[in-house]
């Protein structure tokens, strides 16, 4: 099994721009998802950074973070 490649430092000395980086999603209890794969959806709960529980109302998904492929409505 190979382990998936370190991300690339940025030096300060480089001549290209720093990459950027993405604000953490926020979400609360009760907002209105979509998701890539399951469609649209509730947020019924939140575990701290690590992942949502989402009702999709044919099933029930636990989305980990970054949650990529989730947006808020």
């Amino acid at each position: 099994m190979t382990k998936p490649a370190a991300p690339k430092r940025y030096l300060p000395t480089s001549p290209f721009k720093a990459p950027a980086t993405p604000t953490p999603k926020e979400f609360a209890v009760g907002d209105r998802v979509t998701h890539d794969m399951y469609g649209l959806g509730r947020v019924i709960g939140i575990e701290d950074g690590i992942a949502l529980l989402v009702d999709f109302g044919s099933a029930q998904a636990r989305i980990l973070s970054p949650y990529t492929k989730l947006s808020k409505l």
